[in-house]
């Protein structure tokens, strides 16, 4: 069962919580763990866990190891906008709806409980990410997403990376 830091309990066995300072350094490993997730540094996910810990959610097993984290903000020109930056599951956890309970979570807590749309960025071949933020569309939200390109490939990455689809979720 997954244990909730609201003490909701879901269907493994895992502990969901915000974020505290000291897993920046576990985060960053996850992510580094996590291909094709872009890697920030340690000093990122250090103030991700702490500036941004209420929009942000991980998932740690029984012996404490993180199998979850996902990376969110509210937007500042649109705080009713939560954009999710990343979100990364160990590969002992894929394939268990751990994303999707880790988004679930984070969007019926505290912090989010004026939040009306969800944005992400996706590239076009990123077929799991598709899977979560379509499923979220179409349970919590009001149907398909917008889509549009965010960052082109040519214009913002100089070819080095594939281009950003932003999808945009109304919830409903």
């Amino acid at each position: 069962m997954i244990a909730t830091d609201t003490d909701t309990t879901i269907d493994l066995q895992l502990l969901l919580r915000h974020p505290k300072s000291t897993d920046g350094h576990r985060v960053n490993s996850l992510i580094a763990r996590c291909k094709p997730l872009d890697t920030n540094s340690t000093y990122c996910n250090l103030l991700q866990c702490l500036h941004f810990a209420d929009t942000c959610m991980l998932a740690e097993d029984e012996d404490g190891s993180l199998l979850g984290f996902i990376s969110a903000y509210r937007k500042p020109s649109e705080p009713s906008t939560l954009f999710v930056w990343q979100v990364a599951i160990d590969k002992r956890a894929r394939g268990e709806g751990l994303g999707r309970t880790l988004l679930d979570t984070l969007l019926g807590s505290d912090a989010c409980a004026d939040v009306t749309h969800v944005e992400t960025t996706i590239t076009a071949d990123n077929a799991p990410s598709w899977g979560l933020f379509e499923s979220l569309a179409n349970s919590q939200g009001t149907g398909q997403g917008a889509r549009q390109v965010l960052f082109d490939q040519k214009r913002h990455f100089n070819g080095g990376s594939s281009s950003e689809i932003l999808y945009r979720i109304a919830l409903g």
